[in-house]
């Protein structure tokens, strides 16, 4: 059963709840590679069959732990300007999936997501997120790209260099990114 198709609330967002508490407190205690279905179901106060019916298997329930975990916690900053807005969210997007957790949790979002529904709700984190910056700079009257550009532009690349060659990795690589991508004619 997927994520999309449970009902919020009730003893379905409580087990949810429960039993993902369980999983980040297991997670730091034994570390990740030792979870189990029953460890986490016990923790959380819930049959291992409840896990297995609502996430299918270990993976799938890491994946959606890791889904949540990415989601942003606050709104994108206001610094009076586009560039200024997409560089710091630039950055700070660099810094959270950059880190060890970060990379954890993309791997495991990606690893229990047969379907792509997880790594597309990752994908729209992102896009809202660009998409307040956006709004913000068009109404304060600045020529604006659409978000798909942001995300090929500054979002792609990120996510290729954090995956497959962090090396090097830092804010300036993501400032020239948000530069190029307002400006791709290079001027």
């Amino acid at each position: 059963m997927s994520r999309q198709m449970v009902r919020p609330g009730g003893r379905s967002a409580r087990v949810q709840a429960s039993v993902h508490t369980a999983v980040r407190e297991l997670a730091s205690e034994v570390g990740r590679d030792a979870l189990t279905v029953p460890m986490i179901a016990q923790r959380a106060g819930v049959t291992p069959s409840t896990v297995y019916r609502r996430w299918g298997d270990l993976q799938e329930l890491l994946s959606d732990v890791a889904v949540e975990r990415l989601r942003p916690e606050t709104a994108p900053g206001d610094h009076g300007a586009l560039a200024a807005d997409l560089k710091a969210w630039a950055e700070q997007f660099l810094d959270e999936m950059s880190s060890p957790a970060g990379r954890a949790y993309i791997r495991d979002a990606l690893l229990g997501d047969p379907d792509g529904g997880n790594a597309g709700q990752c994908s729209a984190y992102a896009a809202e997120q660009i998409d307040v910056i956006l709004t913000r700079a068009s109404q304060r009257g600045e020529k604006v790209p659409d978000v798909e550009t942001v995300i090929d532009h500054v979002v792609a690349p990120l996510m290729y260099r954090i995956l497959f060659r962090p090396d090097g990795l830092g804010a300036a690589y993501a400032h020239r990114l948000v530069t190029a991508a307002l400006d791709p004619t290079g001027r």
